[in-house]
């Protein structure tokens, strides 16, 4: 066994596997954690009859979607509206695939390494994530198009906006990694925050780590940028007229892609597998058990940044669509801009991995970025330019 599974196509099948039930499961417990979390900040119980503590209510929810009776409305785009929650499930479950989850193993421990802990090593990992990564817009344009359905139709035009928005800062903070790491290979990139002289990269660039976590908010349609479903106003949005299976398809994607989006943040700015300091947790630590510990740490960053998705949906309200594009194309997209050619000036300089200069120019932008905002003369929040002027008067009092 050990010998099939020196060859990495073996190891990397069995990985995918492995890797494919643990999402499965993690997608349904997100849900139930994503309650729990909501109750705990709302101050409420949550989930807690079915099973110990609730822990089967995810099975419960399962089996609801499994039994419910599949409706499909009768003036819908039958094939659009069958294939978009597939194209929403099945993008957001292949982006794992490229993850550097434990490094290079040695399985038999004689000393020499036999595979890599990853599904699959291009070389142009980055790129691979990007582009699965804005694939997952077309699930959402194809279900509200197909719907037949105004209300999911208006929130598939505002996906389609807000994606490619924010795909456009979300690229630019990812070029300053680029730049500093000089390599799209993402194992590559873990390998360069580990090391005498280097320190992960949200130390010299927390500015570009910013911008990223925000737009992975926007990537995913998590609040307060879930203007694709707006509940309030929409109706539910694109899945408007989904339900059963097909809704569960797309609710268990969008958790997908939140855990893709983690890792893929994870691997760029928090060293990835590494802990400083942790024995076993070095490059040059290739045994099983090592392996096995660099992937607990990896979830458990992930599972960090999954608590930190939940905690702000329950905490922050709703930005105004204007607001949104405002953010993006006003605020974001020049500064994350501003941050790629200052890690080109650094690399030019040989400071790319210098904490000082990386550091010091991120607060110096920092810094300019509110001297700027308090000088505008248009207010960031508040009322549209375009609207109509607030009587302070009631039209009684004007008569």
């Amino acid at each position: 066994m050990v010998e099939l599974l020196k060859d990495q196509f073996w190891f990397s099948a069995l990985m995918t596997v492995g890797i494919v039930v643990a999402l499965l499961t993690a997608q349904a417990y997100s849900i139930y954690f994503e309650r729990k979390i909501s109750a705990w900040i709302q101050d409420r119980i949550g989930p807690n009859r079915v099973g110990p503590l609730g822990l089967l209510q995810p099975l419960a929810d399962g089996g609801k979607f499994l039994l419910k009776e599949d409706i499909i409305p009768a003036n819908v785009d039958k094939p659009l509206f069958l294939l978009a929650p597939m194209i929403a499930f099945g993008v957001a479950m292949i982006g794992f695939a490229v993850l550097p989850w434990g490094g290079n193993v040695d399985l038999d421990a004689d000393g020499a390494v036999d595979v890599a802990a990853q599904v699959a090593d291009p070389g142009i990992g980055l790129l691979y994530i990007l582009g699965i990564g804005s694939l997952s817009v077309y699930g959402v344009v194809l279900g509200g198009w197909a719907n037949n359905n105004k209300y999911a139709f208006f929130a598939a035009m505002r996906s389609t906006a807000q994606m490619l928005s924010y795909e456009i800062p979300m690229g630019m903070a990812i070029v300053v990694v680029v730049i500093t790491a000089g390599t799209l290979r993402l194992e590559d990139i873990v390998l360069s925050q580990i090391g005498d002289g280097h320190v992960w990269n949200i130390v010299l660039h927390p500015f570009a780590f910013f911008i990223l976590l925000v737009t992975l908010f926007a990537e995913t349609n998590r609040t307060p940028f879930d203007l694709a479903e707006a509940e309030q106003e929409l109706v539910g949005g694109y899945h408007t007229e989904y339900g059963a299976l097909k809704f569960g398809m797309f609710f268990l994607g969008e958790y997908a892609h939140m855990i893709t989006g983690s890792g893929f943040i994870v691997v760029l700015f928090l060293g990835g597998w590494h802990l400083p300091g942790v024995p076993g947790l070095q490059p040059g630590d290739v045994s099983v058990g090592a392996m096995l510990l660099k992937i607990t740490v990896m979830a458990g960053k992930i599972a960090a940044f999954m608590f930190l998705f939940m905690w702000v949906r329950w905490t922050l309200p709703r930005f105004r669509f204007d607001q949104l594009m405002r953010l993006s194309w006003q605020g974001l997209l020049p500064i994350s801009m501003a941050l790629a050619g200052y890690a080109t000036v650094l690399v030019y300089l040989g400071k790319s991995t210098s904490i000082p200069w990386a550091l010091g120019g991120n607060i110096v932008l920092l810094a300019l970025t509110l001297v700027i905002s308090q000088l505008r003369q248009t207010p960031v929040t508040g009322r549209q330019t375009n609207m109509p002027a607030i009587s302070l008067t009631s039209p009684a009092k004007a008569r």
